[in-house]
């Protein structure tokens, strides 16, 4: 892969877990951890995007490039088109988003995420999928499924279970089978997007679908866009929402360390 930067939208305000990207993990804050899996993607350059001094505070003291955005974007996605058009990147940028709050991510999957719009030249950003790999998950809202096309684009994203394979289905969950699970993909939510792209985003109009299913990817289907969907074999580890995130990626680290 080319070279490709991350911006890592950074917020403090948290409802289970405020000052989140601050919370000490075996003796750093989250949020430098989630910047050294950036940094170890092989990224041109990574940024942390925060509306909060607190945080770029505590970024510039371990050497972090920082942007400060404004504070009433709507999504993580008009904090990263901020950052593009304060760089001034080209429109062929190619710009990957991780999330403040993924200490444990594999930087080979921001490499990836970054390769598949090289190798999707019609796709304006692109995203990871891996096979579920639990019943529970089928019908769970907050597992979001994808569904894609030949080619490996996306056809749709969403909280229902889709594709609804009928003839399993008509058998009752209880004759469900683990085998045919993996058919079935969940969407991860880490995006690439070209600085294009991004410049004009903030341009789309809000999509009823989206507002449906609460899912933003859904603005760039329902405008005609294009999302390159990449599968993984593995999934990455999950992200701090809660306390008890919090303490297992402290309890993962603490053993590596």
């Amino acid at each position: 892969m080319s070279g490709f930067r991350v911006v890592i939208p950074a917020r403090y305000a948290s409802q289970r877990l405020p000052g989140k990207p601050l919370l000490d993990i075996v003796g750093k804050p989250m949020i430098q951890h989630v910047y050294d899996r950036a940094r170890e993607s092989g990224a041109t350059s990574v940024i942390i995007a925060t509306d909060d001094e607190r945080i770029a505070a505590a970024a510039t003291a371990f050497g972090a490039e920082v942007c400060m955005t404004a504070a009433d974007h709507a999504s993580g996605t008009d904090r990263i088109a901020e950052v593009a058009r304060a760089m001034n990147w080209s429109d062929d940028t190619v710009v990957v988003n991780l999330q403040g709050d993924e200490p444990l991510m594999p930087p080979s999957l921001l490499s990836q995420v970054a390769g598949s719009l090289e190798t999707h030249p019609e796709a304006e950003a692109a995203t990871l999928a891996v096979g579920l790999d639990r019943v529970e998950q089928l019908f769970d809202p907050n597992t979001v499924k994808v569904v894609r096309d030949r080619s490996g684009l996306a056809l749709y994203f969403s909280r229902a279970t889709i594709p609804w394979k009928r003839d399993l289905f008509k058998a009752g969950i209880d004759k469900v089978q683990r085998d045919w699970l993996p058919d079935i993909y969940r969407h991860l939510g880490i995006y690439a997007y070209r600085a294009g792209f991004l410049a004009r985003y903030a341009e789309l109009p809000v999509s009823p679908l989206e507002r449906m299913e609460s899912l933003e990817q859904l603005r760039i289907l329902w405008n005609g866009g294009k999302i390159a969907v990449d599968v993984v074999q593995q999934p990455p580890p999950a992200g701090v929402d809660t306390r008890e995130d919090l303490e297992h990626v402290i309890r993962i680290l603490d053993d590596h360390a």
